[in-house]
């Protein structure tokens, strides 16, 4: 109801609106008792004042439907729509919002399918919530007060008769609705797993592809399509039993009312015109009673889906900002590893004890056998998880005083695997900073040595890179992605594995452009070929989570340590 307040007037009037388009149609069994009863058998009138009578009556009728009921109907559904997808937009808003906030170990353990099926199909479904159950129930009912009211004051007990089925009705309606919202939650979780699984197999095509398991890949998704249809027909089972009892019930009601209503014409206790009204008026009472059964159906199955989309939206932030956070604006640059500590949720510690102070512009190189926790510790640096033990500082302040938004501005990350996005080039490297001009962009592509390949695309700057960035080489995304940290200019660099996966002549480009960016910045290099970081202020071996050795690469050698075994295997010594 948060998103349905500021537009609570709008929905008032919507259903004013919706008040007098469902009450229009309730003259018209009024008319048709009056041409009945008052003009058709009426001996007092000749024929041609029966015809006067009855153009006159038809004449104000066609007046009321032709031009006062279109414009009320259209500002009725325009009205609805326009406040269903306002919320709609407000809702997927704040998600996007709770989304960037979201620690990345939260996006580790879910589907990224799973989350976009949360946002699209599960908030769509909450606009039938707000069209429905704040709208069309409530119009829908007071349709049936008001229909119930004039049966009431034409016959007292054929009104009784006609609504004697109401509890029967009401007794199914609750009995089978509470299990219907379950089932509706259950298909709708299947169906997110089945996007998830989807969405996570087209990434992984080339794999398939490549080790020819398509046969395989085929079955599990069969595997999973099967789930969904299971649940689709355990809730389609449920929902048509639902129909059938209520539907029935619905068309019993008239029966018992063309008895009664018959009855009494025979007996004269009853004019043929009330009756024929009465029959008109209990369809405006049973339609929108069967409408209420759909409504309800659309109903349980929104509630399901809100259920849903507020689960995500209450998922509890990992990193959140102090009441009094620090504004990080231009930090120095010195930053210290006060005996940190890291663990994951499932108790694994990954690093122990860590204490190392690095100056500003010093280069820092963390080595070390794969699992050792080299990718952990400099993840902590920009807060995408936070210490477990000890502390972080940059220039003397704990991080976690920091704004994280603050913070992380002062960092530039450069990873093995850089992300880009399905725009142009020249917005890709703008992700450094979204103000840039034209001529800033340029010149940071010069400086990560970009500029030659990108001129050589189609469109230059103004080339399509594709989904993550699928038409350019690996050497060419780096290099976009080295360009945009150029753009940013931040005191502190993080460089995790930024060369490891490229040929030798694009790792020369890159390193080449790294030391360029790395002057007179704190920077930190997560390498495994050693060759790329001997010229590092300090090199840093990690070890099952702890810190072996740390000096310069002639130190190192010369202590005949770790390193120097590591340095050896992969035969690069003279």
């Amino acid at each position: 109801m948060e998103y349905v307040k500021p537009y609570k007037w709008k929905i008032v009037v919507t259903i004013l609106i919706g008040i007098v388009k469902f009450a229009i149609p309730l003259l018209i069994p009024l008319i048709l008792k009056y041409v009945i009863d008052d003009i058709i058998n009426n001996k007092d009138l000749i024929v041609d004042d029966k015809i006067t009578t009855l153009l006159w009556m038809m004449g104000g009728a066609f007046v009321i439907f032709l031009i006062l009921r279109p414009p009320i109907e259209y500002y009725r559904q325009y009205l609805a729509q326009w406040v269903g997808n306002k919320i709609l937009y407000d809702i997927r808003d704040k998600l996007f919002d709770h989304m960037q906030k979201l620690s990345l170990r939260y996006y580790s353990t879910t589907k990224t399918g799973e989350i976009i099926s949360r946002v699209i199909n599960d908030v769509e479904q909450t606009k039938n919530f707000v069209i429905t159950g704040l709208m069309n129930i409530w119009l829908d009912l007071i349709t049936i007060f008001i229909a119930i009211g004039i049966m009431l004051y034409m016959d007292v007990s054929l009104t009784l008769v006609s609504i004697i089925l109401f509890p029967l009705f009401g007794f199914s309606i609750k009995y089978f609705y509470g299990r219907l919202r379950r089932l509706t939650r259950e298909r709708s979780q299947a169906l997110a797993e089945v996007q998830g699984h989807l969405h996570e197999r087209v990434q992984g095509f080339p794999v398939t592809r490549s080790f020819a398991l398509e046969d395989y890949e085929q079955k599990a998704f069969d595997k999973e399509n099967s789930k969904f249809l299971n649940k689709a027909l355990e809730h389609t089972n449920w929902n048509a039993k639902t129909f059938a009892v209520t539907n029935t019930i619905t068309d019993i009601a008239p029966l018992l009312v063309i008895t009664y209503s018959g009855y009494q014409v025979i007996i004269g206790n009853l004019s043929l015109g009330t009756m024929m009204a009465f029959f008109a008026y209990l369809e405006r009472v049973y339609s929108p009673l069967r409408r209420l059964i759909n409504s309800s159906t659309v109903l349980i199955q929104s509630i399901a889906s809100i259920d849903r989309v507020f689960e995500f939206m209450n998922e509890k932030y990992d990193i959140s900002d102090k009441p009094n956070a620090i504004n990080a604006e231009r930090v120095h640059g010195d930053i210290s590893f006060d005996n940190v500590s890291f663990q994951y949720d499932d108790d694994s510690t990954v690093l122990k004890n860590i204490n190392l102070d690095v100056n500003q512009g010093e280069t820092i190189a963390l080595v070390g056998m794969s699992g050792g926790g080299k990718s952990t510790l400099i993840s902590l640096i920009p807060r995408f998880y936070d210490v477990t033990g000890g502390a972080i500082k940059v220039d003397g302040i704990d991080i976690r005083d920091f704004e994280a938004r603050t913070l992380r501005n002062n960092i530039g990350m450069v990873l093995q695997d850089n992300i880009l996005f399905g725009d142009t080039v020249a917005m890709n490297i703008r992700m450094g900073n979204p103000h840039a001009s034209d001529e800033e962009v340029i010149e940071a592509a010069k400086a990560a040595n970009a500029h030659d390949f990108i001129m050589e695309l189609p469109q230059g700057y103004n080339t399509l890179v594709g989904e993550r960035g699928v038409k350019l080489s690996g050497g060419q995304k780096q290099r976009v992605a080295i360009a945009r940290v150029f753009l940013k200019n931040p005191p502190i660099l993080i460089f995790d594995e930024a060369t490891s996966a490229l040929d030798l002549e694009s790792e020369h480009m890159i390193q080449e452009a790294m030391e360029k960016l790395a002057s007179d910045r704190t920077t930190f290099i997560v390498a495994h070929r050693l060759a790329t970081i001997t010229h590092a202020d300090r090199i840093v071996v990690i070890e099952n989570g702890e810190i072996t050795e740390v000096g310069s690469h002639s130190e190192l050698m010369e202590s005949k340590g770790s390193y120097y075994d590591l340095y050896q295997v992969q035969h690069l010594d003279d």
